[in-house]
């Protein structure tokens, strides 16, 4: 049975480790990689870097033997990919997280926690 696993993915390294886990263990499962820009970002002419991102998935699946789909929703990073997984038949989410602790979690915040408390679907946080 193939599963649907989404993939939360930006310009950062924990969502590069987070892509080539997924890939190195459920090659043959659907995987959506899912981008989540800032509203806000984009109204004071941030760029969107989804298309540079999916690049480097779409190499890396490549590599893998892998099929990623690709989408960009915009919003509020946590909330987004937990409606996402609800309304998306998702089976598992991953997520990179930079393994913050202490005050730097609580003065940033975790979007990694935030989807491990509200995510519908089981998540695995890789770091």
């Amino acid at each position: 049975m193939t599963r649907r696993l989404l993939i939360a993915v930006d310009d950062s390294e924990p969502a590069r480790k987070a892509v080539e886990h997924v890939l190195r263990l459920f090659p043959k499962d659907t995987i959506v990689a899912l981008h989540v820009t800032d509203p806000l970002g984009e109204s004071y002419g941030e760029r969107d870097d989804s298309p540079e991102i999916f690049d480097w998935v779409r190499e890396r699946a490549d590599e893998h033997g892998a099929t990623v789909e690709t989408v960009t929703e915009s919003g509020d990073t946590a909330e987004t990919v937990v409606q996402f997984s609800d309304e998306n038949d998702i089976d598992q989410l991953f997520v990179g997280s930079h393994g913050r602790s202490g005050v730097s979690r609580i003065l940033l915040g975790s979007v990694a926690e935030t989807l491990v408390r509200n995510s519908p679907v089981p998540v695995t946080v890789v770091r």
